[in-house]
C-alpha cells in the first residue's frame, strides 16, 4: 500500500505545486460531471513532467490513471484510488507540403479547438470531429469519429510514452485502429502528439460543414444536459438506439439519471445523479434489450475507479 504522503513529497521536487491536487473532486473535471475523490489529481504541461510522474508512479507502485477532457468516462462514486494525471500538451505546429498539409497536435488540444484553429488557417478534413467534446489523446485511443469519418482516415503518426519511460512513434498501421477502439485501448501507455495529413480548403465551406454538424447534434443529441456522450457502442448487426428505443426506454430514470427523451444512446445527468445511479440504469437497459431481442449491447463510455 502506497503512503499519499511520501508519494507527494517526491511528485513536489520537480512537478509545481499548483498542479498538484489532493483529494479531488472528479466531478469537476468530466463531462458527465460525476464521481468521487482522486486521492491525487496533477496537471502535466510537458513531457517532462509526465515522464516524472510516471516514475514516480512506479516507484511507489501508486496506480495512475491518465485522462484528458473526461468526456468518455464515468468515475464510481467511491473515487479513484492513486494518481490521476490530466494531459494538457497543447502545442499546434502546421507544416505545408504542396497541396498536403500536416498538423501536428499535443494530446491535450480539445477537438473543438483544434477544429476551430484549422478553420482559421482554411484546412480542411476535420470538420467531422469539431463537435467531439474529448482531447487529441483520447480521440486517438478510442479512435473517435463521427459523420462517417474516424481519426484512422486522417492520422499519420502518433508519439507516445510507454511504461518502461521510453518515447515511441509509430504509424497509422501500428495503431491497430478499429471501430471505437486502437492498440492504446488495450496497452498501458501514454499518448503524447498525433499528426493529421489533412488538405488546404476553403474557410467558408469548412465553416458551412462545421455549422451544419453542430446543428445536427443540437436537434439529435441531448448535449443541453451532462453526459460522456453516446453511452452504448453499435452493435455489428444493429443500431443500439433505436433497440434501446424500440424497448420503451427513451425517458427511463433511476434516480438523477435518465436514458435521454432526445437519443435513446445516451445516459444523461438530469442533475446531481450518482455513478451509482448510471451504472444501474445500464444494467437495465442491457437486460431489458437482451430480454426483448437477445443482443448484448457494449458501453462505449469506461467505468473507472471504485
Amino acid at each position: 500500500m502506497f503512503n499519499i504522503e511520501d508519494v507527494i513529497q517526491d511528485l513536489r521536487k520537480e512537478i509545481d505545486e499548483n498542479n498538484i491536487l489532493i483529494n479531488e473532486q472528479m466531478s469537476k473535471h468530466t463531462t458527465f460531471k460525476i464521481g468521487g475523490n482522486a486521492d491525487i489529481f496533477i496537471k502535466a504541461n510537458t513531457i517532462k513532467d509526465i515522464q516524472y510522474i510516471l516514475k514516480i508512479s512506479k516507484k511507489n507502485n501508486i496506480p495512475l490513471f491518465v485522462m484528458g477532457n473526461g468526456s468518455n468516462i464515468l468515475v464510481n462514486d467511491d473515487g479513484i484510488r492513486g494518481i490521476v494525471l490530466k494531459i494538457n500538451l497543447d502545442e499546434i505546429d502546421i507544416l505545408e507540403d504542396k497541396d498536403k498539409i500536416k498538423v501536428t497536435v499535443g494530446a491535450g488540444v480539445k477537438l473543438t479547438q483544434l477544429a476551430r484553429y484549422l478553420l482559421k488557417n482554411s484546412i480542411e478534413g476535420f470538420e467531422f470531429a469539431s463537435g467531439i467534446p474529448g482531447t487529441i489523446g483520447g480521440a486517438i485511443r478510442m479512435n473517435a469519429g463521427a459523420y462517417g469519418k474516424e481519426m484512422k482516415d486522417i492520422v499519420t503518426e502518433t508519439t507516445y510514452l510507454n511504461y518502461n519511460g521510453e518515447i515511441i512513434t509509430i504509424s497509422n498501421e501500428e495503431h491497430n485502429f478499429e471501430y471505437r477502439n486502437s492498440r492504446f485501448s488495450k496497452e498501458n501507455s501514454i499518448i503524447l502528439k498525433t499528426t493529421f495529413l489533412l488538405n488546404k480548403g476553403n474557410s467558408d465551406e469548412i465553416k458551412n460543414k462545421i455549422d451544419e454538424y453542430s446543428k445536427q447534434r443540437k436537434e439529435k443529441q441531448p448535449i443541453e444536459f451532462a453526459s460522456a456522450g453516446s453511452t452504448f457502442k453499435r452493435g455489428n448487426d444493429f443500431i443500439t438506439a433505436k433497440l434501446i428505443d424500440e424497448c420503451g426506454l427513451k425517458g427511463y430514470r433511476i434516480g438523477r439519471a435518465e436514458v435521454s427523451k432526445k437519443h435513446a444512446g445516451f445516459i444523461i445527468n438530469l442533475d446531481n445523479a450518482t455513478s451509482n445511479d448510471v451504472i444501474k440504469l445500464i444494467n437495465y437497459v442491457k437486460e431489458k434489450v437482451y430480454e426483448k431481442f437477445k443482443k448484448e449491447i457494449q458501453l462505449e463510455i469506461e467505468i473507472i475507479g471504485g
